[in-house]
């Protein structure tokens, strides 16, 4: 039986899904088909035993604020989390899968690597599998392996992999000839008329001593650098973070510009069915059923006299009615809607740009903040007016940390469950319909003593309500100085 260790690459902050996808709270945590995350759909596709093929706990690089998250959706998914390395900058691909290719060979060189991203649609496991099993038979006569997708259609959206000879379906690698950009419309059609093209999934599968080779002789810049932060990583409640100051000096490169696009030792693996990237709305409107006329409609949305349309609301407080539409992309979330013409939903990125540079919110964050012991949602924020009032819910046995505020105090309402607060030298229980001031400048926590979440109303009045008024003096989750929550 072959041992295969997945690497999964989910520190991306993508923003071609906004406003459902936001820096804070990326695509590859949510559930955009079925009651399953993109990250743990993926986890769960390369978790346990497959014929010859035994799957270890995967290799997680993410970025610090999703590694709670990480390690929570693994778990929901009945997935024992394997080591999960930080990245201190987003810095693409090629230095996150060499940090990988680094750790997992120093405990053991002639590991293989199934390096994937977090974010794809691939319904088929089964076919998943027996690609990767013909693509093990490639690596062992010390060929790296890419996937590439059986084109349906001319995709503008898409890279390509131009092969030596035309793919059978289901059939042995491949020797790669080229990678190719993104093509304009034209060129998508003659490749997909050549049959000689597929889609660059992004996927690979390697030894981990190829891998090194390659990297040391296509890309040895990045060599040095990433080393470094592997060997003086600082481990971190279970996570091990990358050495910051060593990973200032890598690269911003992917890996096909870094070494895959200049190996001999390439080699594709056909697959010939179902996949997405879900790099775009219009891609998501594929993914989702429709009715007759091509309208995909979510719960809280409504279609009338409408064709080949999206209509999403992701809350139950938005209604979203479409009438009279084509061709159209509709998404409402509790503070953002963007309406686009499906053939222009790949620039959506734009828009998002556009409200960064005036320093809106809803670029990059939700109104829902996701934290270690739970997540709060702004309900009210009036900054003139000097109050800001939201909705906190603390996980059974979680407890935030030990803080005071210079500019703020604050008001707390149990709605539900019991907490253990903390006020200077005061500790007590506060329950349902209870409520406690904390004054400005006090010592104070708030905790989760019982076996269902807590639930309070918190009101906040002051000069600055921005998250980053914290003095922390203790943390359970090992966050610094003025870290959010």
């Amino acid at each position: 039986m072959t041992h295969i260790t997945p690497v999964l690459l989910c520190g991306g902050s993508g923003t071609r899904l906004w406003p459902l996808s936001r820096k804070s709270f990326p695509k590859q945590f949510t559930s955009l088909k079925g009651d399953e995350t993109l990250f743990q759909a993926s986890a769960l596709r390369v978790f346990g035993d497959d014929g010859d093929v035994s799957f270890q706990p995967p290799v997680i690089l993410t970025h610090s604020d999703f590694r709670f998250i990480v390690t929570e959706q693994l778990m929901e998914a009945g997935i024992d989390p394997g080591p999960v390395l930080i990245e201190p900058d987003g810095r693409n691909t090629a230095p996150a899968v060499l940090a990988a290719a680094l750790h997992i060979s120093a405990r053991d060189p002639d590991a293989v690597l199934l390096v994937a991203p977090s974010d794809h649609v691939i319904p088929d496991t089964a076919a998943f599998h027996a690609a990767v099993e013909r693509g093990l038979e490639a690596v062992r006569q010390g060929q790296m392996v890419t996937f590439g997708i059986q084109p349906d259609r001319p995709e503008t959206g898409y890279g390509y992999l131009e092969l030596a000879h035309p793919p059978e379906a289901d059939g042995p690698a491949i020797p790669l000839a080229r990678f190719v950009e993104k093509p304009d419309a034209p060129t998508a059609q003659n490749m997909l008329e050549a049959g000689l093209f597929l889609w660059n999934a992004g996927i690979f599968l390697f030894a981990a001593k190829d891998i090194l080779a390659a990297f040391r002789r296509h890309a040895p810049r990045l060599m040095a650098p990433v080393e470094k932060a592997v060997d003086c990583a600082q481990a971190d409640l279970g996570f091990l973070r990358l050495d910051p100051e060593a990973w200032d000096g890598v690269d911003d490169i992917s890996i096909d510009y870094a070494v895959m696009e200049k190996a001999e030792n390439l080699s594709v693996v056909p697959f010939n069915h179902a996949w997405s990237d879900l790099g775009s709305w219009e891609a998501v409107h594929r993914e989702t059923p429709q009715d007759e006329n091509g309208v995909a409609c979510s719960a809280h949305a409504r279609a009338i006299d409408c064709t080949n349309s999206l209509l999403r609301s992701e809350t139950p407080d938005i209604e979203l009615i479409g009438i009279g539409l084509d061709n159209i992309v509709a998404i409402a979330t509790s503070d953002a809607v963007l309406v686009a013409d499906a053939s222009r939903s790949q620039d959506v990125k734009t828009a998002v740009a556009l409200l960064k540079e005036e320093d809106i919110r809803q670029a990059t964050s939700f109104r829902r903040d996701h934290r270690p012991w739970g997540h709060f949602e702004t309900l009210a924020l009036a900054e003139k007016e000097r109050f800001q009032v939201k909705r906190i819910v603390v996980k059974p046995g979680a407890a935030l940390s030990l803080q005071s505020h210079v500019h703020r105090s604050e008001h707390w309402v149990v709605v539900s469950g019991t907490a253990r607060v903390t006020v200077d030298d005061k500790v007590q229980l506060v329950t349902e319909n209870e409520s406690v001031y904390i004054p400005l400048g006090a010592v104070h926590r708030m905790e989760n003593p019982g076996k269902v979440p807590m639930v309070l109303i918190e009101v906040q009045t002051g000069a600055y309500l921005g998250e980053d008024d914290i003095i922390r003096y203790d943390d359970v989750y090992a966050r610094g100085q003025g870290a959010k929550g």
